[in-house]
């Protein structure tokens, strides 16, 4: 249960997405090879993202409402069969967030910033965002840059090294 709250961020379907991965698993015709090689989680953390993430998933045509709650997935992470759960992409990921939420906190330059940078993350076009904010096109780019930044020398004061 653990591994899908963390996988589905906290979410309150993370139980069903475990119980509903763990069901599927069983039944996988590979079930019994990934166990004796060890890979059984691995395998099964690739099944929770994507259950989880993925509007085209058995999980989301079974359980969900079309057009329900969704993260922007990467394609690249659709065409594989499954994803292998990376312990220190989670870790990084986590922190990153955290750092975000620390800044959103503050009241001055780094609440505007990490405002930026997550405006950015939903549109990543400076222009666009500059013509919807009024901000000027350069202003914005230097904060998201800013952000980053900051982010990156947290990162490196709180140890974390990150390859992502």
């Amino acid at each position: 249960m653990l591994m899908s709250s963390k996988i589905c961020k906290g979410s309150s379907e993370s139980e069903d997405v475990a119980h509903y991965v763990i069901t599927e698993f069983m039944q996988h015709e590979r079930a019994e090879e990934l166990v004796t090689a060890n890979q059984a989680m691995q395998f099964m953390s690739g099944m929770m993202w994507r259950s989880f993430n993925s509007s085209t998933s058995a999980y989301h045509t079974l359980y969900r409402e079309k057009g329900r709650m969704h993260s922007i997935t990467r394609e690249s992470d659709i065409d594989g069969e499954y994803l292998e759960y990376n312990h220190n992409e989670d870790e990084v990921v986590g922190a990153i967030q955290g750092i975000l939420e620390d800044m959103m906190a503050d009241k001055t330059d780094l609440w505007y910033r990490a405002t930026l940078l997550q405006m950015y993350l939903d549109e990543p076009n400076y222009s666009e965002l500059s013509r919807r904010t009024g901000i000027p096109r350069t202003s914005i780019s230097q904060g998201v840059e800013d952000a980053k930044k900051y982010i990156r020398i947290e990162l490196q004061n709180r140890g974390i090294k990150y390859d992502i």
